[in-house]
């Protein structure tokens, strides 16, 4: 094989760097270090969207499995409200001369009740207990009025149907009867 030569270059001393064209090694520091500065910035707003959104979405998810009942809970209150019916609208004069299978299917009727108020709630379906204390027209619809001047105004002193939540949210209103004609109360 013959000798290949290479080419002569026609670079000279010249055609290096410049200072002309040589960039001041300071600015290029100061450009990398805002450069960097941005990225950081938008790394740590990105980090905390998406904890953010990881929070949202686990609360989101945590309402969907405490409410996602609600409606059907809701569906499920009349058939306690009927059971209790039931149970109160026996005479105690049945009860006491019943035979034994009756006392025994009344018996099963308030256990029923019982095994059902407590699965709603272990669901998160909870049963209010307002007699006794101050009206709030956010838990309580008030059906009627009582005279009693032993009691403050406002007072729940009967419960017709009852009132349930879930979680912090209302359920049902109790229906309630109040008290009218006593001392006003505080607050």
């Amino acid at each position: 094989m013959p000798d290949e030569t290479l080419p002569e270059s026609n670079t000279t001393a010249t055609d290096g760097p410049t200072a002309e064209n040589t960039p001041d090694p300071f600015a290029v520091l100061q450009t990398l270090q805002r450069e960097n500065g941005e990225l950081k910035d938008r790394l740590l707003r990105t980090l905390a969207e998406s904890e953010n959104l990881r929070r949202r979405t686990d609360k989101e998810v945590a309402d969907a499995k405490l409410y996602g009942v609600s409606s059907f809970a809701r569906d499920m209150l009349s058939f306690a409200d009927n059971l209790r019916r039931t149970v109160e609208n026996i005479p105690d004069e049945l009860r006491k001369s019943a035979d034994p299978a009756v006392k025994t299917l009344i018996s099963g009727i308030e256990v029923t009740e019982r095994d059902f108020i407590s699965r709603l709630a272990r669901h998160g379906a909870k049963k209010m207990e307002p007699l006794g204390s101050k009206f709030d027209p956010n838990l309580h619809e008030a059906l009627y009025e009582v005279p009693d001047e032993s009691l403050p105004n406002g007072t729940v002193v009967k419960v017709v149907e009852d009132g349930y939540t879930i979680g912090e949210r209302m359920l049902r209103p109790a229906k309630v009867g109040i008290s009218r004609g006593g001392a006003k109360t505080a607050g």
